[in-house]
């Protein structure tokens, strides 16, 4: 059950992709942090890229007008995937970084409550679909096409993130060592408006009533997904099946159910509900429940 070497590496019973290194991973403990600084941290596949969008759209001017064309992997970049091998330090403040990185590998001055920290959380049915096909469009991730298999995987926390309900937790425990703001993917379906002010509250970023219009209406999915520099449509072919979709696919709530057998479902229950009840977050599982 072990993923492969050709894929992922583990760090501190973490498990990254081999886009990056271990001697990289390990250099962040003393990255320089701003007060100013604002990450973006999730669990794969929990709405990353749709709060990198609503970011970029907040914080950048050029971005919301249309008048910068400036791709979101560089408006918010990876701070454990530095692909591009920029010079973080030289990033204009206020500097946006996203991260899946567990709470306890975070830089050192983060823990201290330094920089502002939003964690994003998904339903994890949703989230293991979403990345079940995800794994399929990305030529950096091992593509397991038996669900069963990827099932069993995700649930051992043997991906990209490992243990999904072990990060979600983590960063939920340790909440007082940081200044964070917690939102589920699921309440910004339901109210991008609301989300977006909390946002804007907690980072300290004060826009016009229209100009928080134009961020909600230009960071709905269906506008995301026509947005080349949201959608990621500039990665290169060696990292994406460009035949086989794009990085943006549904963007909905309860999409597990057009995939999960009843089965599946009461094996993942069985595995995760009873421990997900210690969560103070209220999971929604199906459109119908917004």
């Amino acid at each position: 059950m072990e993923p492969s070497k050709e894929y992922l590496f583990s760090y501190k019973g973490f498990y990254f992709s081999v886009t990056t290194t271990p001697e990289y991973v390990a250099s962040l403990e003393d990255f320089e942090i701003n007060d100013s600084d604002i990450f973006i941290a999730t669990y794969p596949k929990s709405g990353t890229v749709w709060t990198q969008n609503i970011m970029s759209l907040i914080m950048y001017e050029g971005h919301r007008t249309g008048a910068e064309n400036v791709d979101i992997m560089q408006r918010v970049p990876w701070l454990e995937y530095n692909i591009g091998k920029t010079d973080y330090t030289q990033r204009p403040l206020p500097r946006v970084f996203a991260t899946h990185l567990p709470y306890y590998l975070v830089p050192r001055d983060l823990r201290n409550k330094r920089a502002h920290i939003i964690y994003i959380t998904r339903n994890p049915k949703d989230v293991m679909v979403s990345y079940y096909h995800f794994s399929k469009y990305m030529n950096t991730l091992e593509e397991i096409p038996d669900l069963n298999v990827f099932m069993d995987r995700f649930l051992a926390g043997k991906v990209l993130g490992s243990s999904w309900l072990d990060h979600v937790v983590g960063w939920y425990n340790h909440a007082e060592d940081f200044n964070i703001l917690f939102l589920t993917y699921e309440e910004m379906k339901k109210d991008l408006r609301s989300a977006v002010l909390k946002i804007c509250k907690f980072v300290g970023k004060k826009l016009s009533e229209e100009e928080v219009d134009n961020v909600v209406r230009q960071a709905t999915f269906e506008n995301m997904r026509k947005d080349p520099r949201a959608n990621y449509e500039s990665l290169p072919d060696d990292l994406v099946k460009k035949e086989k979709g794009s990085f943006l696919r549904k963007g909905t709530v309860g999409d597990w159910k057009n995939i999960m057998t009843v089965a599946q479902n009461e094996k993942f229950d069985k595995v995760l509900q009873e421990k997900m009840k210690t969560l103070p977050i209220k999971f929604i599982w199906d459109i119908n429940e917004m």
